[in-house]
């Protein structure tokens, strides 16, 4: 809870590496994802970075992967993934697997090439071989047309001719995709003025197109024409219509040789074509069963030497300086990886681990896992806490299911929720090893514990109010029965079914002894008067829900100042505003108790309206009719009002008028001390040189500065004390403060300020707390629609006597089912949701969160993703 309720306590280091040792300690660190480097070559151009060539040889790495990725994926082979996290290679080991990425992308794309020239080749043979068989039965069918004369034949090439025929018709050949004949033949029309005689005919099966892969569809053409100047027209026209032309023998005869000769030829390329897609299979099927780890070592080398990148470098170019952010729970951690790499490199020169003073807020780190990951991750999108802030995530652990079941109570629709949500968490495993990138599904999947807690809290609000699927449950036995409130005795049955309104007092009827064990009774299922008395149970309960977290959230505002050690906000904002709050609406709650206890069925009418109350208790006006509550109420409530009154310029004008005052009498003004081994002493300037060393509790200064370098800081368990920003820590309880200057102050903006707060406290304690309706509004709004639901859908088949009703239920029962998931579940539970995420963000955590902190993004190798760059 410790470590919830308040981020990580952190320290600014300086880290020094001997350059052999650096690749393998980042390397360490990263894999122990406790570490948040800053940059410091923040105006150098990323470039002119002394590690950038070797950045480019992993981006150039990675894009020969990709290559290889595609081709697998095109191939349809699946991708060994074991889950493997193989450690970051060696940077010697950088250059095998170059070689092996240049051997493989090379021998790849001398494949492809071939493949595709082979492709290439095939498919002009069969465009060639249709061609030859498509003119071959075009002859044919002419030869056997009685509408050409022998004087035609012999124009188109064909037997029997005239001896001495001086003209001949000239003719081209060729393919065509299907989809441009027409534009095709209307320009041979238009161009050729109608002197041209052209025949069409499709190739029935696709070709494969050798350079995308695609399946076209085309078809085979013969032109016949007279002249070489039409010949020049339509070989220009087949050109921009992109048509390929083949040559097409004029005679049978040599038409059938070369059909002979292509076929032989086809055939060896397709025996061809089979072995270089076999070998293509092989190359590619040995590289998916290592492509992911090799993904994996190429982004740990780029995202090492990324960070390398930020490091200073010392003049003598063997030294890596470094600045981080750490966790002072886990410096030892650290320690002990940096051990581990310089250990690795073979360096015998320790690295150096030093803790820094500094005056900036540190990063906000919030440990967490997988079942408080997603509360977390609902407080960080209203902001990141404020550095040592509390944290709200433990609070929303319990309230944000609890705040939403008040909404959503019901025992059917909990019961599906919650099974949706155990069905994600047994099966989180085989999910995350899918690693199913649908953004709607991993968004359900991240939030599977909240879903989960959603329902199970729905289910007991669904017990609370007796509802599932808009019906009740008698499981005690109602407290109510049916008398006469006229003759005080038991309705006969004639009664009962001959009556469709019949009125039960509560004098008479109500003969149980005492309540309902647990929720509500169910007789009010079949009261007219249901709304109307569960409206007022639940209007009542939201306003002291909501009056008790927002109270709440103002008591875990007095932990944010004492932890700060800020004492003016407690006197001059906590106090009147837990003054404020508790004499108004906490007054308000006292008085719903109240009224629940002292006010019983006997007092039917008599009972004040609390809301009338409240208003009267502002306006200070009461009917002479008017009875009190309790002896003293009118007085006591003046008194509550005139405290509510006082905060108000409390809350306005004492924290300026206090700090004005600091000003002007110099109190405000820090004084520059520091202690030792607990003593208080003087000091100056001269003390912002000074170093602690840990190890031998011994002062460095400038001077002997060198010498401390060579030596590693150890930091024990029992050193690490707590960090201020603005404060020197060192693990022998010394602390150091050097002189600031004078903070300067402007009353004015302070002023401005605090009237800014003031208003909007004192405005959001009514809005509020009207805001908590919702939870009224939203449960009524449920419960209404499973209602209406029920009797407009499932109610209808069970009023059909069978067999009708038996085949109505079955259709019936499949739309209610439907519409109970999707728009009672998703659409209602999503609204309720939405209302809920209100509620903790602005009538929460306005009361305590500042929400302006940066979140701590240490260097770690589980995302990988960000040092992936696309082509």
């Amino acid at each position: 809870m410790g470590a919830l309720l308040r981020s990580e306590e952190m320290t600014l280091c300086q880290l020094f590496l001997q350059s052999e040792a650096a690749y393998t300690c980042v390397s360490e660190l990263g894999e122990l994802g406790l570490v948040q480097f800053r940059d410091l070559n923040p105006d150098v151009n990323a470039f002119q970075r002394k590690f950038v060539n070797e950045v480019r040889r992993c981006d150039e790495m990675e894009r020969k992967l990709r290559f290889l990725e595609k081709e697998i994926k095109k191939d349809g082979i699946p991708m060994l993934d074991t889950g493997d996290n193989p450690d970051a290679p060696a940077p010697r080991e950088m250059i095998d697997l170059e070689a092996t990425f240049e051997k493989l992308e090379n021998e790849m794309k001398e494949v492809n090439a071939n493949s595709e020239a082979l492709k290439r080749n095939f498919l002009e043979l069969t465009e060639l071989k249709h061609i030859l068989r498509k003119t071959q039965t075009f002859f044919e069918e002419a030869i056997h047309d009685p509408s050409l004369t022998d004087e035609t034949m012999g124009l188109l090439g064909e037997e029997p001719y005239r001896s001495g025929q001086a003209l001949k018709l000239g003719f081209v050949a060729g393919v065509i995709l299907r989809e441009k004949i027409p534009a095709f033949e209307k320009m041979l029309w238009r161009v050729c003025r109608g002197n041209v005689f052209l025949r069409q005919t499709e190739i029935v099966n696709p070709l494969e197109d050798p350079v995308t892969g695609d399946q076209v569809y085309k078809s085979v053409f013969i032109i016949f024409f007279q002249g070489d100047q039409l010949k020049s027209r339509v070989k220009k026209i087949c050109e921009g219509f992109r048509a390929t032309l083949y040559p097409c023998p004029e005679t049978p005869a040599e038409r059938r040789e070369m059909a002979i000769g292509v076929m032989t030829r086809i055939e060896d390329l397709n025996t061809v074509l089979g072995q270089t897609q076999d070998h293509r299979h092989r190359v590619l099927v040995a590289a998916a069963r290592n492509i992911k780890v090799w993904f994996i070592k190429v982004r740990k080398i780029k995202a090492i030497y990324y960070t390398l990148n930020q490091f200073n470098i010392d003049v003598t170019q063997k030294c890596l300086i470094a600045e981080c952010w750490c966790p002072v729970e886990d410096l030892d951690r650290i320690q002990q990886a940096l051990r581990r790499g310089t250990e690795r490199s073979g360096s015998s020169v320790p690295s150096i681990l030093n803790k820094m003073a500094t005056k900036q807020t540190p990063p906000t780190y919030n440990r967490t896992n997988k079942f408080t990951e997603a509360f977390q991750a609902i407080v960080d999108a209203y902001g990141v806490s404020t550095y040592r802030e509390i944290n709200p995530a433990p609070f929303t652990i319990i309230s944000f299911p609890f705040l939403f079941a008040v909404m959503f109570g019901d025992i059917g629709h909990g019961l599906i929720m919650a099974i949706f949500g155990i069905f994600l968490i047994i099966r989180e495993k085989y999910f995350m090893a899918k690693k199913i990138e649908d953004e709607i599904f991993a968004t359900f999947f991240g939030g599977r514990y909240i879903i989960t807690l959603m329902g199970l809290f729905s289910i007991y609000t669904g017990f609370l109010y007796n509802d599932v699927f808009s019906k009740s449950l008698n499981i005690f036995g109602s407290s109510w029965f049916p008398i006469d409130p006229q003759t005080h005795k038991t309705y006969t049955n004639a009664t009962l079914h001959g009556s469709y309104n019949l009125q039960l007092d509560p004098n008479t009827s109500f003969v149980g002894g005492g309540p309902y064990p647990f929720g509500l009774d169910p007789i009010w299922q079949m009261s007219t008067n249901k709304i109307t008395a569960t409206n007022s149970l639940k209007m009542k309960l939201s306003v002291i829900f909501g009056v008790t977290q927002m109270l709440f959230g103002v008591i875990l505002s007095l932990f944010n100042h004492r932890h700060f050690k800020n004492n003016l906000n407690i006197i001059c904002e906590f106090i009147p505003q837990v003054i404020f709050m508790c004499s108004i609406f906490g007054y308000l709650c006292i008085l719903v108790f109240y009224k629940w206890t002292h006010f019983t069925v006997n007092d039917l009418g008599k009972d004040p309206n609390l809301l009338i109350g409240l208003i009267n208790m502002f306006l200070m006006q009461r009917k002479k009719t008017d009875v009190p509550m309790y002896p003293g109420q009118y007085g006591f409530e003046k008194f509550l009002v005139f405290l509510a009154a006082i905060c108000v310029p409390w809350m306005w004008l004492a924290k300026p008028l206090w700090l004005r005052h600091q000003h002007r009498f110099g109190q405000y003004r820090y004084r520059p001390v520091a202690t030792q081994n607990g003593n208080l002493i003087d000091t100056d300037d001269e003390h912002e040189d000074v170093i602690y060393h840990d190890e031998f509790d011994t002062k460095h200064t400038d001077d002997n500065e060198e010498e401390f370098k060579h030596h590693q800081l150890s930091v024990n368990s029992g050193d690490v004390l707590g960090h201020d920003p603005e404060v020197n820590h060192h693990g022998d309880g010394d602390l150091l403060t050097p002189a600031e200057p004078e903070e300067e102050f402007d009353f004015g903006e302070t002023f401005i300020h605090q009237s800014i707060h003031t208003i909007e406290y004192c405005l959001g304690c009514i809005s509020h707390t009207a805001s908590y309706l919702r939870l009224w509004a939203l449960s009524l709004a449920h419960a209404q629609l499973s209602e209406v639901l029920w009797s407009m859908v499932m109610q209808i088949g069970l009023n059909f006597a069978f067999p009708v009703g038996v085949f109505l239920l079955v259709p019936l029962f499949a739309f209610w089912a439907g519409a109970t998931v999707v728009v009672l579940v998703l659409m209602e539970g999503m609204s309720a949701f939405l209302h809920t995420l209100r509620l903790h963000w602005v009538e929460f955590q306005s009361k305590f969160y500042k929400g302006e902190g940066e979140k701590f993004q240490p260097f770690t190798f589980e995302d990988l993703s960000q040092y992936s760059v696309e082509d």
